[in-house]
């Protein structure tokens, strides 16, 4: 997908990828350099990210946490050798 800059540096966010998003107007983003281009990242409200995990449904304890943590940087290495 392509946008345009405007004569104010301004450029529109096509909709399919404020869709994908889900970006309003108002929200924030953050730029990153990449040797390819730049990567743009929303800045997404804590409070949105309630419910984006599906299934879980129930407080998890810092320990329970910490646990699946390691369990997944584990399981990584493993099957990096």
């Amino acid at each position: 997908m392509e946008a345009t800059l405007s004569s104010k540096g301004q450029a529109t966010i096509p909709k399919a990828v404020r869709e994908k998003l889900r970006i309003k107007p108002g929200d924030r983003f953050k730029f990153f350099f990449h040797p390819d281009g730049v990567i743009i990242l929303p800045r997404i409200p804590t409070k949105r990210l309630k419910g984006s995990v599906p299934g879980l449904g129930r407080t998890v304890s810092l320990e329970e946490v910490d646990r699946a943590v390691e369990a997944g940087a584990t399981e990584r290495f493993r099957r990096k050798r």
